[in-house]
């Protein structure tokens, strides 16, 4: 096949050459010299070539990666942008074992002999695929497996249901279960890879993935898996990671080994029923018994529901049973033939209920979720929590429905086809009814989980109508709140899915903005773009533009997390546009402040304070005093940012004082936080601690390392330029290390262009130029232009120290190019000291001076005392030299006396021994 795929394109690579050279006066020797003659005949024969080559490619590619004949697995279905995303469900520890576990003996013992080997030859396990039809026992044999070799793997176990054969739910694609898989072991989702390629996406979280478990041991579940490529990018990395995986069909894995759990044998199914019925085994007809084992395929699931109602029936025979199971199965016509025996075990557990419970279990069928508790249990049947509770309980004790950790409870497949096709039979509207309900329940409770994660003054989404009147759970704390959110990312995610389906647009949009707060802090952001790109949607469908502009405004928020600026901004463009098209104030100044802040982020300082002073009128003409503090708060570091320092801590100083009326302490921490910045820039270093350590007290009462490792580096940078080197590498290794465990990237290539400051100021310009060049690139990446220009400043001062002085002026350059676009005038005039000193070691005193005269002007202009101090010292260094030690002293003077007011003893230590030196 591949030879002739090679024959083919050599011969459609000719033809083309023939087809080319039709026109041309070259002539092509003997018969090809014919056919160029007659150019039709290689147009025609080129076509035929090309449809063959295709016929023999996809014949190619159907046969590649499969044996001949095998059907093709169906892929995971793919969203299209416009659907709400998914969330796989993920357990932290095996679910419960079940007593209904029965004779696998000969299954499980080969298994445990796999696994044993494996591990006491030292080779990577392999992966164990348990195939078999549904209704047979997988998942139960997997768990009782996962229990039994539990010891062997200390590190952990997973159990994750993939979704890949429950009717009515999407296969839970592997870039979802990725980030449901290292949320759930403990990796911060701020640090799950994030991206608009879906394929890179997956990528970049199974190599995550993969690196997380290197070097464990630990036991991983993938329930219902639809294909291979669904469950590869799951798959560990290391040899000593157990994975059990449970699937309907026949998965084409790797180095797997295969486990088949077939129908019970005839004597098995005896017994197990037997056990199960709790009746004395000489007191049962052992023919009826088979007959009713055969009636349901031998499958454990039939069988153990049979064995249950007689449980639950003294009075029962087991020929009583058959003859209602087989009146049941007469009903179930649409049910296939190898399902509808099961089936009418279900038939007959169900009719066994009483009214009110039947009525519960048929809503089970409406429950978009995968599991569910008493209260969401409640929303969908229209009870309270103590009745749904009690019907949990029940169908519990019926085995009509399985328990999961955490008081939860979900369905098998089978049975949550049947309870689907009951409700079915109430017709369309009771299922939107329910999904409503569901969808009211879940409002309510994501209200009360907002009040605890939403900074305060920030306003709360308001109620649909009897939301209010809904019981939610107990969500005391932000941790409590947390925890709830996380449990039930998917359940929401799944019924936001279920209600787009259905064309509640409404309630689409307002479980959209609920979860927005949760989704912004605990991502994964591309998860937070689809349901904020669904939002948008529904919006349109509805015509409301008011939510329109709401979820464009969100949709911008989470696009500037991504560090995906010019997306961002298109959003914030068009919420804006929608906000004024319907006259809303607020909304327009909370769009243009977000615009602001993206505008900042770019370095694009004039639009991003135009964007903040109109956010901030608007807020004003509100009555919002938070919206006022934040327009504030980030006007003032806009205008830090264009060295505009006393504009910079006026706005900032104001912005202060209303968190603090507010109580908002996240406020009130961020601008501490900035102002001690302005402070370090002005020369105020006192002040400048006192305020960096306010704030990292507060960012750790809100357990917020993110911003605890921003105010970390700040005051790092304070005790470098006062000379405590020490405290200075042990304030930015921890934020180092801070963002390197959370995945913030620009935080990290702060902490290392710092880091790399230090060791050039410690003589280490080696390292230090490595360093620097790292942080250089990863500004570059995020496309950040202030990181940029800042990084290339010091990496010119490193590679001037290292004497690379051609690469030293060419960073230098780069970076005042960059600088004097944005209009830092105080970081122009680091630079220009930067590059005096570069000049003046290389015997260009005249061009040095004048380097170092220009940064002295712009240092007064913005008061920026440390820079207006190394100018001076740049001038009186060249004076010594072309005019002399006396000329020089006035300028060295004049320096050291400004190093002694602000602080910085390394500088004033430098200037003490040049003035020492000097004669007289």
């Amino acid at each position: 096949m591949i030879a002739a795929v090679a024959a083919g394109g050599a011969v459609t690579t000719m033809l083309i050459g023939l087809v080319t050279n039709a026109v041309s006066e070259s002539q092509w020797p003997g018969w090809l010299g014919w056919l160029q003659d007659h150019a039709w005949l290689s147009f025609a024969a080129l076509g035929a070539a090309m449809v063959g080559l295709s016929v023999l490619l996809a014949a190619l590619s159907e046969s590649s990666g499969a044996p001949a004949g095998a059907p093709r697995a169906p892929l995971p279905g793919r969203d299209d942008g416009t659907q709400p995303p998914g969330a796989a469900l993920v357990l932290r520890s095996l679910p419960r074992d079940t007593a209904a576990f029965t004779d696998r003996g000969a299954e499980l013992d080969a298994l445990v002999r796999s696994v044993q080997e494996s591990q006491g030859n030292g080779t990577a396990l392999p992966v164990h695929v348990i195939d078999g039809m549904p209704g047979v026992g997988k998942t139960t044999f997997a768990v009782h497996a996962g229990h039994v070799l539990s010891e062997r793997f200390p590190d952990g176990q997973l159990f994750v249901n993939l979704n890949g054969h429950t009717t009515g739910r999407t296969p839970v694609q592997a870039t979802e279960a990725l980030a449901s898989l290292l949320a759930a072991t403990g990796v911060p989702t701020q640090q799950i890879p994030v991206g608009d390629d879906e394929g890179a996406v997956t990528e970049a979280r199974a190599a995550m993935w993969r690196s997380h478990l290197s070097g464990r041991r630990a036991l991983l579940i993938l329930d219902n898996a639809v294909s291979y490529r669904q469950l590869e990018p799951l798959l560990p990395g290391g040899r000593d990671c157990l994975v059990l995986v449970t699937s309907r069909r026949r998965l084409a894995a790797y180095e797997e080994v295969v486990v088949s759990v077939d129908a019970l044998p005839p004597e098995h199914a005896v017994d197990l029923f037997v056990r199960l019925s709790g009746r004395p085994s000489d007191s049962l007809d052992r023919v009826v018994i088979q007959e009713l084992a055969a009636a349901c395929g031998h499958l454990p699931l039939g069988i153990s529901l049979l064995a249950a109602r007689l449980r639950h029936h003294p009075t029962w025979s087991v020929q009583v049973l058959r003859s209602r199971l087989v009146a049941a199965g007469n009903r179930l016509g649409e049910f296939r033939a190898g399902e509808r025996g099961v089936a009418a075990t279900f038939e007959l557990s169900y009719r066994d209920l009483e009214p009110g419970r039947q009525h519960f279990f048929r809503c089970l069928g409406c429950y978009p979720g995968t599991d569910l508790d008493a209260y969401s249990g409640a929303a969908l049947a229209a009870v309270s929590p103590s009745a749904a509770q009690d019907h949990l309980d029940g169908l519990y004790d019926a085995h009509l429905i399985d328990e999961h950790p955490g008081d939860r409870y979900r369905l098998h497949d089978l049975l949550s086809d049947y309870a689907r096709a009951l409700a079915h039979e109430g017709g369309t509207m009771e299922h939107t009814e329910a999904v409503h309900r569901v969808g009211t329940y879940y409002l309510a409770a994501l209200a009360a989980a907002n009040r605890h994660i939403l900074r305060s003054g920030a306003a709360l989404q308001a109620l649909p109508v009897g939301g209010d009147l809904l019981e939610t759970p107990p969500l005391e704390s932000r941790s409590a709140a947390l925890s709830w959110l996380e449990d039930e990312r998917a359940n929401v995610l799944a019924c936001i899915r279920r209600a787009n389906g259905l064309r509640l647009h409404d309630l689409v949009i307002r479980m959209a903005t609920a979860m927005a707060p949760f989704l912004r802090q605990a991502g994964p952001w591309d998860q937070a773009v689809g349901l904020h790109r669904t939002a948008v949607e529904a919006a349109r469908q509805t015509g409301d533009r008011r939510a329109l502009a709401a979820a464009l405004a969100e949709l911008g928020v989470i696009r500037r997390f991504m560090a995906a600026y010019p997306e961002a901004i298109a959003a914030l463009d068009q919420a804006i546009a929608e906000y004024e098209a319907v006259g809303e104030k607020r909304g327009k100044a909370e769009a243009l402040n977000q615009l602001g802040i993206v505008r900042y982020m770019i370095a694009n300082n004039e639009a991003a304070a135009e964007a903040q002073t109109e956010s901030l009128s608007l807020y004003r003409e509100a009555g919002d005093r938070l919206g006022q503090a934040n327009a504030l708060a980030d006007l003032g570091m806009v205008r830090r940012q264009s060295s505009r320092f006393d504009a910079a801590v006026e706005a900032q100083s104001e912005a202060l004082t209303v968190y603090r009326e507010l109580g908002d302490r996240y406020g009130e921490a961020n601008s501490l936080r900035d102002l001690g910045i302005v402070h370090s820039l002005t020369g105020d270093y006192e002040p400048a601690a006192r305020c960096q350590r306010e704030a990292l007290e507060i960012y750790r009462d809100l357990d917020d390392r993110v911003h605890q490792a921003y105010a970390l580096n700040e005051l790092g940078v304070v005790h470098r330029l006062t000379g405590d080197f020490g405290q200075a590498r042990s304030m930015h290794t921890q934020a180092q290390a801070y963002y390197t465990e959370l995945g913030e990237r620009f935080g990290h290539a702060n902490s290392v262009r710092h880091l790399g400051v230090l060791d050039r100021a410690e003589g280490r310009v080696t390292e230090a130029v490595a360093l620097l060049e790292q942080a250089l690139a990863a500004y570059r990446e995020l496309g950040s232009r202030g990181g940029e220009a800042a990084a290339l400043g010091e990496l010119g001062a490193a590679r001037a120290a290292a004497g690379e002085r051609e690469g030293a002026a060419e960073a230098l350059g780069q970076s005042l190019a960059i600088l004097r676009t944005l209009g830092d005038r105080c970081g122009e005039a680091q630079v220009l000291n930067h590059y005096g000193n570069l000049l003046r070691t290389s015997g260009d005193q005249a061009e040095a001076r004048s380097h170092h005269t220009v940064a002295l002007r712009l240092a007064r202009d913005v008061r920026c005392p440390l820079e207006e101090g190394r100018a001076l010292e740049g001038v009186g260094r060249c004076d010594r030299v072309t005019e002399g030690p006396e000329r020089a002293a006035e300028s060295l003077r004049e320096a050291l006396e400004i190093f002694r007011r602000i602080g910085a003893e390394t500088e004033a230590d430098a200037v003490r021994t040049l003035l020492a030196a000097q004669p007289g």
